[in-house]
C-alpha cells in the first residue's frame, strides 16, 4: 500500500503532461465557451494544489515525516506548475500565461496551509486527526 501511495504524485504528474499535451478541448468541452473557459481556468487552482496533497500523503509513509519535507513538496509542486505552463507554450492550441503560474502556486499554497498546519502545529484540529490516523494506518500495512 505504501508503495501505491508514494507511486500516485508521479502517476498524477504524469496524467497532467498527457492533459496538457492536448488541446484544452480533448478531455470536455462544455456548450457554453464561457462557463467552460471559467471551469478550465479556476482548475488551475485544484489542480497543483492536488498535486501537493498527493506529495503529502506520500510523505506521511515514511517514518520521520518532517516539516522541510512538506516545504520541499510545495516546492516541487510549484515548480512542475512552472514546467506546465512552459510544456504548454510549445504545444499547439495551448497557452502559458505568467498568470496561470499564479493560479497554480496559489493553489498549491491553500492546500499547503491547511495540511501542513494541521499536521505540524494542530491549527485545524479535525484535519490533523484524519492525517495523523491515516499516518497511522498507512505504518501498520
Amino acid at each position: 500500500m505504501k508503495l501505491i501511495i508514494r507511486l500516485l504524485p508521479i502517476a498524477y504528474m504524469i496524467l497532467i503532461w498527457v492533459l496538457s499535451s492536448l488541446p484544452d478541448t480533448a478531455v470536455i468541452e462544455l456548450p457554453d465557451r464561457g462557463i467552460d473557459r471559467i471551469l478550465k481556468e479556476s482548475l488551475h487552482l485544484v489542480e497543483f494544489g492536488i498535486l501537493y496533497i498527493l506529495l503529502f500523503f506520500a510523505g506521511l509513509t515514511m517514518k520521520r515525516f518532517r516539516p522541510a519535507m512538506s516545504f520541499i513538496f510545495m516546492g516541487i509542486s510549484i515548480l512542475y506548475g512552472l514546467t506546465d505552463e512552459i510544456h504548454q507554450s510549445f504545444v499547439p492550441y495551448r497557452s502559458a500565461t505568467v498568470i496561470d503560474f499564479v493560479k497554480d502556486t496559489i493553489g498549491v499554497l491553500a492546500a499547503s496551509h491547511f495540511l501542513h498546519h494541521a499536521y505540524f502545529s494542530g491549527k485545524f484540529k479535525r484535519l490533523g486527526k484524519l492525517l495523523k490516523g491515516f499516518e497511522g494506518w498507512i505504518q501498520k500495512n
